[in-house]
């Protein structure tokens, strides 16, 4: 659609320097054969009577060229009235003007030359500029009669002038009306194109165009760009109850509240089914947090039809907040960042506002100024380690997130979460040691294999024992395979000789092994891992670990599925 109005614009433009020419080939060809129009002009030497009239005609064909080329194409195509285009109709009108008086004044017959800037100035400009450019040139026209003709006659043109006047206001008026009612229909089309007819906020396209443009400005200027995802709680079960017109018409409602706590700057967009995004210009994360949770707010206090229904007894929805350039440095680390906190604030029970935190940032923030080329190394290493391993990709994260949830519902403290967030993180990061070969052989390992495999938890703790902020997560990572019967490795620790975060960590870490694919064995579904961890309560892992992650999959099952 912008493609082709930039094609149209451009024909317009094409069509406003032909009429220009031609007006100035009809200018220069009055001058050239009307001889009254050129007297001032005819001195003693008669020879300049041809040389004159052609040269005026060059040097005005290379003006208006020169005027036409300088206001479109270094100005770039433009609709609205500039200082530049007021200079170019002034300039024509006196030239018309000149031209009118040197061929006889209130009788020449050059009166409708006015009509070649007139025609031009409604159609790009609009009806304003049009009409206020047909008013000029009538006064004009009117002016030179009042003070050309003699008061001891008739002026006998005065009427047709009159005349003329009314076709000069007309044309205004009907190319005017005219360009202002393509513009209105234009306007209708992009709209249809941009706008989502139900919510009356943006398309998901014309989100992904702005937001190019906006994070374009934000790196030129140095200022934040805040993304803001925002998802319905349960949208589905919602629908499911109430059906598809009352899920319309929430969907609609909240969409208003959306608009009533955002900003004129700020760009509202509908970027899935229930799932909005808002771009913040010059805004940090903190002010976007606040205006997430404003609007988290207001959804939660506002009535909805059948909302007893839902689980949590209103219908309410969830945010993630990212931030260029604290949380993110591409566009698309800015859209991912922003869908993580969003899958974050989901998980963490719904109705609530997360900021995308990174625990790479954590650590960097913990470790101290002498360790910080390690945070590097980290990162590096488990880069290597996901492309080594594709089971480890995403493995992590999801192991973290798992963790995350349990320690909330058991109540840790918030360095006990951290701790166990970081062991999570790391646990895997001693397979650096591990070849891709072993990592990704699709038959059972051979003891030799499966001997180098156990050593991953040590090795990981001899790459990070140098770190003193680390010296908590070391135990973590060290007995994650520990079992609690003491059949596990490497120290083959029982029971409550296990450190709990690590007994917490080894649950988590177990129940995503099983749901996901491996190389020699395809994954189970939550019902068949849950029920295998039960199983293995009491001499695999801590029953009471168990029983409460038991509850907390229950609670988040059918968030845990769009981690897969």
């Amino acid at each position: 659609m912008k493609s082709y109005e930039k094609y149209r614009q451009k024909n317009t433009y094409d069509l406003i320097l032909l009429m220009k020419l031609l007006s100035l080939f009809f200018v220069c060809m009055m001058i050239y054969h009307k001889s009254n129009a050129i007297t001032v002009f005819h001195q003693q030497n008669y020879g300049y009577f041809d040389v004159i009239p052609l040269g005026i005609c060059t040097i005005l064909i290379i003006f208006v060229y020169y005027m036409w080329y300088r206001s479109v194409q270094l100005r770039h195509i433009n609709d609205r009235l500039k200082l530049f285009d007021i200079i170019e109709i002034m300039i024509f009108m006196s030239i018309f003007s000149s031209l009118i008086i040197m061929s006889g004044s209130y009788l020449s017959s050059l009166k409708f030359l006015f009509l070649f800037i007139i025609i031009p100035s409604a159609i790009q400009f609009g009806l304003v500029s049009g009409l206020i450019v047909a008013v000029l040139s009538s006064i004009i026209i009117l002016l030179i009669d009042y003070f050309a003709f003699s008061y001891s006659t008739v002026n006998q043109f005065f009427e047709s002038d009159l005349i003329l006047v009314g076709i000069f206001i007309l044309t205004a008026c009907l190319l005017g009306y005219y360009v202002k009612q393509e513009k209105e229909y234009k306007e209708y089309l992009l709209r249809l194109a941009d706008m989502d007819d139900l919510t009356e906020v943006y398309k998901h396209r014309f989100f992904q165009d702005e937001l190019t443009k906006k994070f374009q400005i934000a790196q030129n200027s140095h200022q934040p760009l805040s993304l803001v995802f925002v998802d319905i709680d349960y949208f589905k079960y919602y629908n499911d109850i109430n059906g598809h017109q009352s899920g319309d018409a929430a969907l609609k409602k909240i969409a208003n509240i959306f608009k009533t706590c955002l900003r004129p700057n700020d760009i509202l967009a509908r970027y899935g089914g229930e799932e909005f995004a808002i771009l913040l210009p010059n805004t940090d994360e903190k002010q976007a947090a606040q205006i997430a949770e404003e609007i988290r707010s207001e959804v939660e206090k506002e009535p909805f039809y059948g909302e007893e229904n839902q689980p949590n007894g209103k219908l309410t929805v969830s945010a993630g907040v990212s931030c260029y350039p604290n949380r993110a440095m591409t566009k698309k680390d800015l859209i991912n960042s922003a869908d993580e906190a969003l899958n974050k604030a989901k998980l963490f029970n719904r109705n609530r506002v997360e900021i995308y935190s990174s625990l790479l940032q954590e650590l960097k923030d913990d470790i101290g100024d002498e360790h910080i080329d390690l945070v590097s190394s980290i990162k590096t290493l488990i880069s290597i380690i996901n492309a080594k391993d594709r089971y480890t990709y995403g493995h992590v994260e999801r192991v973290v997130i798992f963790c995350q949830l349990i320690s909330e519902y058991l109540g840790l403290d918030e360095h006990e979460q951290k701790i166990l967030r970081y062991g999570a993180y790391l646990h895997d990061i001693g397979k650096i040691e591990v070849s891709k070969e072993i990592l990704n052989k699709k038959m059972p390992l051979t003891k030799e294999e499966w001997d180098v495999l156990k050593k991953h938890p040590e090795n990981g703790v001899i790459i990070l024992k140098q770190v003193e902020a680390l010296k908590e997560v070391l135990p973590v990572i060290l007995h994650h395979h520990e079992r609690y019967d003491g059949t596990g490795y490497p120290n083959g620790l029982k029971g409550e000789e296990i450190p709990y975060l690590a007994r917490i960590l080894s649950v988590a870490d177990s129940f995503d092994t099983m749901t996901s694919n491996r190389p020699y064995k395809l994954r189970m579904n939550y019902d068949e891992a849950i029920a295998e961890i039960q199983k293995c309560s009491n001499y695999q892992f801590d029953p009471e670990i168990v029983k409460a992650f038991t509850e907390v999959v229950r609670l988040n099952k059918e968030s845990f599925h769009k981690l897969k």
